[in-house]
């Protein structure tokens, strides 16, 4: 149980990696628990965690979410290609069958997929994908933009310029999006606030009191939340963790004990510490914007004309 005097806020996650084999016990390959995927999903809920959208960056990644967010009505997912797995079109010289193949997951699957992405640019890990083959393929998708004709899930990082050129030049395609876990600058932010996109905050958006601020000046119309589990916790070395006051038992993965979280293993509960630094931070009331977040996500990406 989660130790905190609050009140039970509506969430929706943007961005939960939940196909991570982590949620399953399984670390580089190796059974360190039980499976407690249920057990993560309940303690969602039971922050008030309405629905969650799982991160597809892949063509493998979209066949496994596909299937894991069939069997939870509370779960929904996307589809695209990140960009540092964009080499993977080139498999087998046929970029276009590749993207073939996500279009007929995304056509057999309407009703759980939400979104394209995860989409974009990456300039700080080249070692997985480089400069020319990121720009090339972030571009190609947006032919898988035009026919699906859904909203936009997007990753920039260090990649500010070509990335806004991009989207500037395909805005006429966009119905709408958001740049998830942004860690930029104020005016990175602008700049994607004035192409009418949202901006998505978790742990990682919120790591220094530089981060903090850049999030405090956006209108809290334009924000969304997520957790990106397993990844992107509040540390206590964060400049964010004063504002944490919701609190989860946790142990080792090695001592794992059922009921728990596993410590360092971020996941989807976790959602109301990232709220918590947010309204702490902007001096705002913790239940409005709450349900600001919940209304911009609602209406981007669960809209009945979505």
């Amino acid at each position: 149980m989660a130790t905190s005097a609050r009140q039970l806020f509506k969430f929706i996650d943007i961005g939960a990696n939940l196909t991570d084999p982590v949620f399953r016990g399984l670390y580089r390959g190796k059974q360190a628990h039980e499976d407690d995927f249920v057990d993560m999903l309940k303690r969602a809920k039971d922050v008030g965690l309405e629905k969650i959208m799982v991160t597809a960056g892949c063509l493998k990644d979209a066949v496994e979410a596909v299937e894991l967010v069939k069997k939870h009505d509370e779960l929904y997912t996307t589809i695209g290609c990140h960009p540092t797995r964009c080499g993977e079109f080139n498999e087998n010289n046929d970029p276009d069958g590749y993207m073939n193949k996500l279009l007929d997951i995304a056509a057999q699957n309407k009703d759980k997929i939400v979104a394209v992405g995860e989409l974009g640019l990456d300039y700080d890990r080249f070692q997985f994908c480089d400069k020319d083959t990121q720009l090339k393929y972030f571009e190609k998708q947006f032919e898988m933009v035009e026919q699906l004709q859904l909203p936009l899930f997007l990753h920039s990082r260090a990649a500010s310029t070509d990335f806004s050129a991009i989207i500037k030049r395909h805005r006429h395609k966009i119905k709408g999006g958001v740049v998830h876990s942004f860690t930029g600058s104020k005016d990175e932010a602008t700049e994607m606030l004035d192409q009418g996109l949202y901006i998505g905050i978790n742990g990682c958006s919120l790591k220094t009191q530089e981060n903090i601020d850049v999030m405090c000046s956006i209108p809290s119309d334009r924000l969304m939340i997520e957790t990106d589990a397993p990844w992107c916790d509040i540390r206590n070395t964060h400049a964010s963790a004063k504002f944490v006051k919701t609190q989860f038992p946790s142990k080792k993965k090695e001592r794992w004990e059922k009921g728990l979280m596993v410590k360092s293993r971020n996941e989807p509960a976790t959602i109301i510490q990232v709220l918590e630094v947010m309204a702490g931070a902007r001096n705002e009331d913790i239940e409005e914007l709450a349900n600001v977040i919940y209304e911009n996500t609602e209406k981007l990406f669960f809209g009945k004309d979505n």
